[in-house]
């Protein structure tokens, strides 16, 4: 009876401080679920957001809600939520975090029929990593250098075929010049010699592929969507034809092309045939597409502002007196005005008009006032680029094209903070084909200014709001005139 008794009390005080124990826990937890934890985002209603969408457009209902919510606010679309981030103070999770805490998501699945699903965003992380390190390392600074005078000499050819004087459309132009400097560079002789007029037609299907329809539906058969798979097979055919016939004669070739032929995967695997094709269409890509749209750009806005036109040519004459007209690599990296114009007309007609990602974890954002806010993961996060190049408080006048707002003295990108200019993205995604965008363009447009005397004859052109890339609308005409004045 005593052990019993004994037992008894041991259990009675044992269940006493289980008691207290949990009491104390319970209320532990009770206390860290009433912690204050940081707000959401205001929330709008996309049903709400629709008659303003549709009578003042899409540009002009984010600057309403950037002026009633502040530089975060999330719009539901009836359960999917889309949260955007606006100006360079909230931008700094959504360009440097990991990509196990936000990634493209299935945001770059319309560039998987584009450019295969052997390739990039069609594979697994860790091969799309390898297979990214090998265009970067196309695009390296000491590998461009290399491509400077074939660039010049595709440049001089083309418009070695102009007349005396005449009138053309710039937009055709360009583009017809930015596909010679790709095959050139990039496809390879054997492409540039013998199938440049059908792959440039073929890439043109392709291009017309990266619209906001197929961005929603990327695999929905339309007649856009199979014209571009039709472009894909037969690109695909084309570089395959091309890489075999190299690989049987044991030839080599100084381009892109040969250098993803001789590439290695770290486990020691050859790139096959098919990731090849998809690599050059993305570098194709990454070298015309922004190229042939800023181009056009920086093209309207300098004929259209006296100004900036002069200081652009008389920068050409400076250079080309401290090199003994010869134009190189080193000159062309000298070029700060010119650099500054397209720059300027990158900002007003971005290619990008937003950037996204998918939050696959919970972050916090804090904007320029103060305020705090929890990201939650799931939401879709937006960077609203083009909006984002328009911000009164980072760019002076951000309505007007002026140039010198990026010059010595003013540099508004910089001051705005790390993520003001954007439009090539940032951290860790910047785009890998910027410095090959420029030094197309600065070749480009240095050729024309040294050897043209050049008019925009039709209005100055509008976006083409219902592509991408805000690439102008319909055709640039304008009228030359060679001269003698900065010939070299």
């Amino acid at each position: 009876m005593d052990m019993l008794a004994t037992r008894t009390t041991w259990l009675a005080i044992a269940l006493f401080f289980i008691t207290i124990v949990s009491t104390k826990i319970s209320r532990w937890k009770s206390n860290i679920h009433h912690l204050p934890t940081r707000p959401l985002p205001p929330v709008v209603n996309v049903l709400a957001l629709l008659p303003s969408v549709f009578k003042k457009g899409f540009g002009v209902t984010i600057n309403d809600l950037y002026t009633r919510y502040g530089s975060v606010f999330t719009i539901n679309l009836l359960g999917p939520k889309i949260t955007l981030l606006v100006g360079p103070d909230v931008s700094a999770h959504f360009f440097q975090g990991l990509e196990s805490e936000i990634s493209f998501g299935n945001f770059a699945e319309v560039t998987v029929p584009i450019f295969g699903q052997e390739v990039l965003y069609g594979v697994d992380v860790a091969t799309r990593s390898e297979q990214v390190n090998f265009l970067l390392d196309i695009l390296k600074p000491s590998k461009l250098r290399s491509l400077v005078d074939p660039i010049f000499q595709e440049v001089e050819a083309y418009f070695a075929n102009w007349g005396h004087d005449g009138i053309v459309d710039l937009k055709h132009e360009l583009e017809q010049v930015l596909m010679f400097i790709s095959s050139r560079c990039l496809l390879g002789y054997e492409v540039r010699q013998m199938m440049l007029k059908e792959v440039y037609s073929l890439f043109h299907e392709l291009e017309n592929g990266l619209n906001f329809f197929s961005y929603l539906f990327p695999y929905i058969p339309t007649p856009t969507n199979r014209r571009r798979d039709k472009a894909h097979n037969r690109l695909k055919e084309i570089f395959t034809t091309t890489i075999r016939s190299r690989r049987s004669s044991s030839r080599a070739e100084e381009d892109a092309l040969q250098r993803l032929m001789d590439s290695k995967y770290k486990d020691g695997r050859s790139i096959t045939d098919g990731e090849i094709s998809g690599m050059v269409m993305a570098l194709i890509f990454a070298g015309k597409h922004p190229s042939s749209i800023t181009s056009i750009w920086t093209g309207a806005f300098m004929l259209s502002n006296t100004k900036f036109l002069i200081a652009a040519m008389e920068e050409q004459k400076h250079i080309l007196s401290k090199y003994k007209n010869q134009i190189g690599y080193d000159a062309l990296l000298e070029m700060d005005t010119l650099n500054r114009c397209i720059k300027e007309a990158i900002r007003m007609h971005t290619p990008a008009q937003m950037l996204a990602r998918k939050a696959h974890k919970k972050f916090k954002v804090q904007t320029k006032e103060g305020k705090e806010y929890d990201i939650p993961g799931g939401h879709t996060v937006v960077i609203p680029t083009a909006f984002n190049n328009k911000l009164a408080h980072v760019y002076t006048d951000p309505h007007v094209y002026d140039p010198d707002r990026f010059g010595p003295g003013r540099e508004e990108d910089k001051v705005g903070g790390e993520y003001s200019f954007t439009t090539f993205g940032g951290g860790r995604h910047v785009c890998p084909g910027m410095a090959l965008a420029y030094l197309q363009i600065k070749v480009i447009w240095s050729h024309l200014l040294r050897n043209f005397e050049l008019k925009l004859i039709s209005p100055f052109p509008n976006a083409d709001l219902r592509k991408m890339g805000q690439e102008p609308k319909g055709k640039v005409m304008i009228s030359y005139k060679r001269h003698q004045l900065l010939h070299c």
